[in-house]
């Protein structure tokens, strides 16, 4: 069975290693002349092997691949209104709108404002900088990458 290698900080004062590989050892190996292959194969033995890939595939964007303005019609523009919704309660000056999948001038309106707090092009439209904008902030606010 193929398993990924476990990685994990360890500085030996404040952090200890248990018994494989550690941070110093391999850099000192490294410091030898080893290779990357060969400082693995000191800590795990000869049976491991780094694989590569020309492409990396299937990795979901979620841009819709096209902006998003007045007269847009879809899941993707509820989507944005969704997290637009969640930031305005961290960003009071945002307005909070209807989460309709139906991009009119008070989403647009929305957008504009959430551009203006976060020094982008007050466009009102969401093109690839804005649509990325929101999730980021969205993220943040929502801790939606956090472990809970």
């Amino acid at each position: 069975m193929t398993q990924p290698l476990f990685t994990q900080y360890c500085d030996g004062r404040q952090v200890s290693c248990p018994e494989w590989m550690r941070q110093w050892d391999s850099k000192y190996l490294g410091d030898q002349g080893y290779s990357a292959i060969e400082i693995l194969r000191t800590f795990y033995g000869s049976s491991i092997y780094i694989n590569t890939s020309e492409e990396i595939s299937g990795v979901p964007a979620s841009w819709p691949g096209f902006n998003l303005s007045i007269g847009s019609n879809n899941s993707k523009v509820k989507q944005m209104q969704d997290q637009l919704n969640v930031i305005s309660k961290a960003y009071p000056l945002i307005p909070k709108i209807s989460s309709d999948g139906i991009y009119g001038e008070k989403t647009a309106n929305a957008v504009r404002v959430f551009q203006k707090v976060f020094d982008l092009p007050q466009t009102g439209v969401v093109d690839f900088a804005t649509w990325y904008k929101i999730s980021e902030i969205f993220v943040g606010v929502s801790r939606i990458a956090e472990i809970v």
